[in-house]
């Protein structure tokens, strides 16, 4: 055999051979691929090399199992929180009459079918309508996901609803790990999701001691408050000072305490005024004012 010969037969495996191998990446990168790629595997699975690139997502470090909940929905159908188990669920604070409401409906319905057995949506509606004329927005919205009429007592029982809409997030073993007040963006909400079902993401986890972020009852362990300096006291005036905040009332008609206050809203100019004004006399540079503090018990008994 000449020598030409060789070299074009040589040829021809070699063009086979890539004319293979190309077929064989198409396959695996095709549009119906499930193949997950190396950094997406990591993330699922362990740290990824560059931990340090990821989008950060904070859950509550020791999450609290969430209220129990078990009520008919406005279709008169049972919604029970012992039907949650191996979902993640999003508790949804809202109103018809409220436009951050409205604007977030599509996205919750786009999770919905993303997600489909794997999460469970309930709306909880703070609407004093009758439940027929908010069975008739959900109509026409297209809402396919449970929707009860809120009670004082689901209110309390979250505790904390600082604005609409508010959500609350639940994990797979039904633990409230995250609450998110007002509009939040839909990635967001996908990449927490994805975390606490297992699925690949682009995120890194990391957890933070609930002081009243989530559950306003945990002000109370709180540490350091929004728009509270305590820098100038002891340790020992401060915690005098945290004990005043956590037993005496605002008086801005919010019904909470003032560190709860302080974490629920930093924008109370009366809740700022009056941590301000036990810091002083936490420190010494003001006396107590008695009527103040018996003021707050008071209200705290009622």
């Amino acid at each position: 055999m000449s020598k030409k010969i060789i070299l074009i037969g040589l040829g021809l495996v070699t063009a086979a051979l890539i004319v293979v191998g190309v077929s064989q990446v198409k396959r695996n990168s095709g549009a119906g691929s499930t193949a997950i790629s190396p950094a997406a595997s990591k993330t699922a699975n362990g740290p990824a090399p560059n931990n340090s690139n990821l989008t950060v997502v904070r859950f509550v470090k020791n999450p609290e199992p969430a209220p129990p909940l078990q009520t008919l929905d406005i279709l008169g159908k049972p919604v029970s929180k012992q039907n949650w188990s191996g979902k993640v669920v999003l508790v949804n604070f809202w109103a018809t009459w409220c436009p951050p409401c409205r604007e977030e409906i599509p996205e919750l319905l786009e999770l919905q079918k993303e997600y489909k057995d794997r999460l469970e949506i309930v709306g909880i509606s703070e609407d004093e309508d009758p439940p027929a004329k908010v069975l008739k927005f959900a109509r026409q919205q297209g809402m396919n996901y449970p929707i009860v009429m809120a009670t004082q007592e689901m209110l309390d029982a979250y505790g904390g609803v600082p604005a609409l809409p508010t959500s609350f997030l639940i994990d797979t073993q039904g633990r409230v790990v995250q609450k998110h007040s007002g509009l939040y963006p839909i990635e967001s909400y996908r990449r927490e999701i994805q975390l606490l079902l297992g699925l690949p993401t682009d995120a890194r986890v990391e957890t933070f001691q609930d002081n009243g972020e989530v559950f306003l009852k945990n002000a109370a362990n709180a540490t350091e408050l929004p728009g509270v300096d305590m820098s100038g006291l002891s340790p020992e005036q401060k915690k005098i000072a945290l004990h005043r905040m956590n037993a005496e009332n605002c008086t801005c008609n919010c019904n909470l305490t003032i560190s709860q206050c302080r974490v629920n809203t930093g924008e109370c100019d009366t809740s700022r005024e009056l941590a301000a004004k036990i810091v002083r006399e936490a420190g010494g540079k003001a006396k107590p004012d008695p009527s103040a503090s018996s003021e707050g018990s008071k209200s705290i008994s009622q």
